[in-house]
């Protein structure tokens, strides 16, 4: 059965965007950044709330502009082609190998564990990911931790009264202070 993952950059004190929206402090140097290509090669379908969607729409042309590096280059060539679900009340279309979702996450995973398919199913969205965690779906959580305090913001893990035990997978600390954590689900 294929994994569901969440994996997203989050500040030291837990938020993936702080309280005005932000977040420049997750743009990655070069060895984060070789990183998360070295990450999505392992990804079948990634599942997008349509806020990151809508972030994530600058890679469908990037590869047209002459200032990208080639990491940057073969960044759009993994994302492009990557089947997408995006998950919105209200966008009527999307662009690209995307497709909205025509359930909630509980039953898009499901559907998609049962397609025959290889890689991982990713999810990016905190709210997209609270959902999926509250219907217990969620096998790894994934964090690159940058040594910043937001102060508040969007929380990275979702806020349910209910214990989740994990298991330690990997850790990474990269030169510029971010550090990895990958953690699965204790079932």
């Amino acid at each position: 059965m294929r994994s569901v993952t969440y994996s997203m950059g989050v500040s030291l004190d837990g938020y993936i965007v702080g309280p005005d929206g932000g977040f420049d402090w997750t743009v990655p140097d070069k060895e984060v950044f070789r990183f998360w290509i070295d990450e999505i090669q392992q990804v079948g379908v990634h599942l997008l709330g349509r806020r990151l969607y809508e972030t994530m729409l600058y890679w469908e042309t990037a590869d047209q502009d002459p200032s990208l590096d080639a990491p940057e280059l073969e960044w759009a060539a993994l994302w492009n082609p990557l089947p997408k679900v995006v998950f919105s009340t209200t966008l009527s279309a999307v662009q690209g190998n995307a497709r909205l979702a025509s359930g909630g996450p509980a039953e898009e995973i499901e559907r998609l564990r049962a397609e025959p398919g290889e890689g991982e199913i990713a999810i990016g969205g905190a709210t997209l990911a609270a959902e999926a965690a509250a219907s217990g779906l969620i096998d790894e959580y994934r964090t690159m931790v940058y040594p910043v305090l937001v102060g508040g913001g969007t929380p990275f893990f979702p806020q349910h009264e209910r214990r989740v035990d994990l298991e330690l997978v990997e850790t990474r600390t990269f030169s510029s202070g971010v550090v990895y954590l990958r953690y699965r689900v204790v079932r």
